[in-house]
């Protein structure tokens, strides 16, 4: 199974209600940065068969928006497992939910998807992962267990878009 890891994309500043955070949207340059790397991972041609999301606003905002720029026609699924404080033990249950799945594309939050992905690709003690904001990581299975493909952030993309504009 492939999987996607995707941390939301910048949504501003952080609520002290836990309600009124929830529902914190995206801001101007979250919007931008889902635009960027949904786009480049149209370019490299991902695709997936189910995208999974936190439930809160700005993590179900950027699935929706890198979903659409992927060509992904599924309807997005939402799982508490993703939300800020989700355990190790509930993403497992997730990636068995979805365990016929060729590949799946999973939205949240920091820390626990850095965790979740540190997990999964440290064989014998978790790898240290931090997942910037828009970032997505790449992680594939073999006999072996997961290994990390390829992570890019939207940093890095807008850096290989600015750098082949300048050359024409």
């Amino acid at each position: 199974m492939i999987i996607y890891f995707l941390r939301h994309a910048s949504a501003g500043t952080h609520k002290a209600d836990a309600k009124k955070d929830e529902k914190r949207a995206l801001d101007k340059e979250g919007i931008e940065q889902c635009g960027m790397i949904g786009r480049a991972l149209a370019a490299m041609n991902v695709h997936v068969d189910v995208v999974v999301s936190s439930p809160l606003k700005r993590a179900a905002q950027t699935a929706a928006l890198v979903s659409n720029e992927i060509g992904h026609e599924g309807k997005l699924q939402l799982d508490a497992a993703l939300k800020p404080g989700g355990t190790w033990e509930d993403f497992n249950r997730l990636l068995q939910k979805y365990g016929n799945a060729e590949a799946i594309m999973v939205v949240g939050h920091n820390p626990n998807l850095s965790e979740f992905l540190g997990r999964l690709i440290g064989r014998r003690s978790p790898a240290h992962v931090d997942l910037k904001k828009g970032a997505v990581a790449k992680t594939e299975a073999d006999s072996k267990g997961e290994t990390l493909e390829w992570c890019i952030t939207p940093k890095t993309v807008r850096a290989a878009y600015d750098s082949a504009s300048a050359k024409k």
